[in-house]
């Protein structure tokens, strides 16, 4: 049976972020993830977990100016010092909070920079990350997302995620697989997902078209849920889909597709 995570993020938007944590919750769920905790004193949100007998299981790096529409800076050569202050302070909030793994998000590849100049970038700031995050007991995650919905970003395939964790080299570096992203950018998420188990430190999901609850499109989720099971997938599946309505209202897949 998958373990299923509540993205606040995208969950219980309805209510303040803080309160989210009691809503979870509430609706069952054992563990949470969101983007971002900077906005917070990580103490606020601890309390809040402990309360509520609630994991987190992921959030991400700063990932440049969000409100401005960046998603992430690793593949700018240009602040490659801004990444790095970054990662020293997303693990200070890690270490506060108990979780034990953090996403980065490469980031559109800025305009006029070559390739090469691209991809050295992005494995070398990978590395710093894996190292830092090794160090303090951590592991790193990097996530592929589709380029239908963020239009030039750098990491939009699980083969070449699986490409750079093989350049960085690290043991403590793996995927997150987004089962939306994917299903837009590759589809075989069945295949895909089995050939790169070793290296998905984590799932997420959403139905595709709409990035709604499952069950709402055309990705078959039972079959899909009973794959991981199969396959031996251990980890935890974070809930990070658009409610059609309302997000109690639209909890009903969890019995009805994961059985």
């Amino acid at each position: 049976m998958p373990k299923f995570a509540a993205n606040l993020t995208m969950l219980f938007t309805e209510h303040a972020f803080l309160d989210r944590f009691d809503h979870a919750a509430k609706a069952g769920f054992e563990a949470v993830e969101f983007l971002f905790p900077y906005a917070f004193d990580p103490g606020d949100i601890r309390r809040r977990l402990d309360a509520n007998g609630l994991e987190l299981v992921l959030h991400n790096l700063p990932a440049g100016n969000w409100d401005a529409g960046e998603r992430g800076i690793a593949c700018h050569p240009d602040r490659v010092h801004e990444f790095r202050e970054g990662v020293e302070k997303a693990i200070g909030y890690a270490q506060a909070l108990g979780v034990r793994q953090l996403n980065c998000l490469v980031g559109k590849a800025p305009a006029g920079v070559a390739e090469e100049v691209l991809r050295r970038t992005v494995v070398d700031n990978l590395r710093y990350a894996a190292d830092a995050l090794n160090k303090a007991g951590l592991r790193l995650l990097i996530e592929p997302i589709n380029t239908y919905d963020i239009p030039g970003f750098y990491l939009s395939r699980t083969a070449q995620a699986a490409g750079l964790l093989a350049e960085v080299g690290a043991d403590n570096a793996f995927i997150q697989y987004d089962i939306y992203h994917a299903q837009r950018m590759e589809g075989e998420l069945a295949a895909t997902i089995e050939k790169h188990l070793p290296r998905i430190g984590h799932i997420q999901l959403a139905d595709n078209p709409g990035r709604n609850e499952p069950g709402t499109g055309e990705i078959n989720y039972p079959f899909l849920f009973a794959h991981l099971d199969r396959i031996g997938y251990q980890g935890w599946i974070g809930c990070e889909y658009k409610p059609a309505t309302n997000t109690d209202a639209g909890l009903g897949w969890r019995q009805s597709l994961a059985r």
